[in-house]
């Protein structure tokens, strides 16, 4: 029966399959994660702010570990490139599109002097157009390294209503189940992913289009569902504070481990677009939130307000339409 379908056709099921699979999997997997460390007394805090926080790129890694086995690493770099312009352009922009979000001092001392840093140094990597193995490795050496330096951080700038909320992400069961659903998940994530990847190909394949244009686009939105779910269900419940520092967070995860992936396994090399084109537009946007939280802080001492609003919303979805333009204009 499936040789009457077009493959064209087989391939839009297996990416709307691949979605569905990536968000649901990786709801259990973070749950199970998140459980499992708090059995084994993990602080709460520490969990939230790493397991929970990151748990949203989950997908994004599993996409590029399976691209760059199937030797289509410019795929997970345009999936990690796409999704950190996704997370600020498109889910942060419809967030604030929903509800001002409130700006801590702790994310312009803390988070977003380490996500430009990421950024900068990510950049250096790319110039050269070519992503070498040590250089994946010095991406993902980094991880533990600034996730630990953020955990300690925010331990000391947090108050307790903030702490509380962190709480909140992390799911009570018992250490049997939790380790059931990590294992459920971990194997749907895998699956999922395989069957987003070989769909992302063959549609590629099938329009005469690059992977890194699919991995830009299609599966950097997919892939970037889960943060756009919980943002806005953090700001229609209320929550708006931690919409902000889980896009920052999986920013930073993207760049140090999902754009790692490839340099490790499949060193890719890369059209010069890569870094003209994909990396500028990601620094550009995110030095335009960087610059939009120092002006909402700023302004504190006469206004009185800290929060980001619909302006900063429309621009941001504004810079993420004329990007997409831009990139389907020249292709």
């Amino acid at each position: 029966m499936l040789d009457t379908i077009p493959p064209i056709a087989l391939a839009a099921i297996a990416v709307l399959i691949g979605f569905g699979g990536l968000v649901w999997s990786a709801d259990r997997f973070v749950a199970g994660s998140a459980a499992i460390a708090k059995s084994f007394g993990v602080a709460p805090l520490v969990i939230g702010l790493t397991i929970v926080s990151f748990g949203t790129s989950a997908p994004e890694v599993m996409v590029s570990i399976s691209a760059s086995l199937k030797d289509a690493g410019d795929l997970a770099i345009g999936n990690a490139l796409g999704s950190n312009i996704a997370n600020i352009g498109l889910v942060l922009g419809a967030t604030l599109l929903i509800a001002a979000i409130p700006v801590q001092k702790h994310i312009f001392r803390h988070e977003l002097p380490v996500l430009l840093l990421v950024t900068i140094i990510s950049g250096a990597l790319l110039y050269g157009g070519v992503l070498s193995p040590w250089e994946g490795w010095l991406l993902l050496a980094l991880l533990p390294v600034l996730m630990l330096y953020l955990v300690r951080a925010k331990q000391k700038e947090l108050s307790p209503a903030e702490i509380d909320q962190e709480q909140e992400d992390i799911p009570e069961m018992s250490r049997p189940r939790a380790i059931l659903w990590f294992a459920i998940g971990l194997i749907a994530l895998m699956i999922s992913s395989e069957i987003l990847v070989w769909g992302a190909k063959t549609t590629a394949e099938y329009f005469s289009v690059s992977p890194l244009i699919i991995g830009l686009t299609v599966i950097a939105v997919g892939t970037s569902l889960p943060e756009l779910a919980a943002s806005v269900m953090s700001a229609l419940k209320g929550h708006h504070d931690i919409a902000l520092g889980n896009i920052i967070g999986s920013n930073i995860f993207n760049l140090l481990a999902v754009m790692a992936v490839p340099g490790i396994i499949s060193p890719p090399i890369m059209e010069a677009a890569v870094f003209n084109r994909d990396y500028m537009t990601m620094l550009g946007i995110t030095l335009i939130i960087t610059a939009a939280i120092a002006i909402v802080l700023l302004r504190k001492n006469s206004k009185g307000t800290t929060q980001l609003g619909k302006g900063t919303g429309f621009v941001l979805l504004g810079c993420y339409v004329a990007y997409y333009a831009y990139l389907f204009y020249t292709n």
